[in-house]
C-alpha cells in the first residue's frame, strides 16, 4: 500500500472514529464556522495548530508560510486578516514560530537559495534589528533559536500596524494578539508576548486616525 493510499485509509478512520464519540460533529461542522483564534504558523509539517492546541477542526482559522511570516505586500496573508478579523470577529490572533525553524536557520547563512532569498530577505530584516544580542550567543542553534523569538515579537509587531487590526481595535477593542514559539522536542509552548487592543501599543509612526479608518476602503 502506498504512502498516499494510506492517507484515504486514515481519513475514513477518522471520520468513523468522530461518528462514533459525537454523531452530530459533521453536521455542525458543515453549516457554520464560529473559530475565537486565528493562527499564523510555519508550514513546517511538524506544527499543527490543532494538534499541539489539543482543539478540534472549526476551532481556529488558519494562515501557515514559511516561518510565520506577516508580510505588508503579502496579499494571502492580508486577505486571511482580513476575513478572520471582520468576518469571522476572531478575539485572538496567534502569531507561532518554532525552535529549530529552517527557514530562520536559512536566513541567517549565507546560502543563495533561488526565489525564497526574496522571503527570507525579511527575517534577515530581524536579524539586522537584533544582531547584537544574538550574535553575543555562542553556538549556532542558541542564535538560530533566539531569531525564532524576535521573528514572533517582530511579526506581533507587523500584525498591530495593519490598518485591519487597529480598525477592530477602534469598533470593537478586539483582537488581542499573541506571540508563542513551540518546542519541537517537548511539545511545549513557550509564550513570548500579548499585546492588549489599545492604540497606545502602537508606535505613532504606524498609527492611523481614528476618522481616517472610519473611511471606507
Amino acid at each position: 500500500m502506498s504512502e498516499y493510499d494510506n492517507l484515504l485509509i486514515q481519513n475514513k478512520a477518522w471520520s468513523k472514529q468522530k461518528h462514533e464519540v459525537d454523531e452530530s460533529f459533521f453536521q455542525r461542522l458543515a453549516v457554520q464556522q464560529k473559530p475565537h483564534f486565528l493562527w499564523i504558523g510555519c508550514s513546517d509539517s511538524r506544527v499543527s495548530a490543532n494538534e499541539i492546541t489539543g482543539t478540534d477542526p472549526g476551532e481556529i482559522f488558519v494562515h501557515r508560510n514559511i516561518a510565520n511570516m506577516v508580510v505588508h505586500t503579502d496579499l494571502n496573508l492580508l486577505s486571511v486578516l482580513q476575513y478572520a478579523v471582520e468576518v469571522l470577529m476572531v478575539e485572538h490572533i496567534i502569531v507561532c514560530g518554532h525552535y529549530g525553524c529552517g527557514g530562520v536557520g536559512a536566513a541567517l547563512s549565507h546560502q543563495h537559495l533561488g526565489l525564497i532569498n526574496k522571503w527570507l530577505r525579511n527575517i534577515k530584516e530581524v536579524y539586522r534589528q537584533y544582531r547584537e544580542p544574538i550574535d553575543a550567543l555562542g553556538t549556532e542553534t542558541e542564535r538560530a533559536n533566539k531569531l525564532v523569538e524576535y521573528n514572533v515579537i517582530e511579526q506581533c509587531q507587523s500584525l498591530i500596524k495593519t490598518t485591519i487590526v487597529q480598525k477592530a481595535w477602534m469598533e470593537r477593542k478586539a483582537p488581542q494578539i499573541h506571540g508563542w514559539v513551540y518546542g519541537l522536542s517537548d511539545g511545549l509552548i513557550n509564550e513570548l508576548v500579548t499585546i492588549d487592543a489599545d492604540p497606545s501599543n502602537i508606535d505613532p509612526i504606524f498609527r492611523y486616525s481614528d476618522e481616517q479608518l472610519r473611511v471606507p476602503h
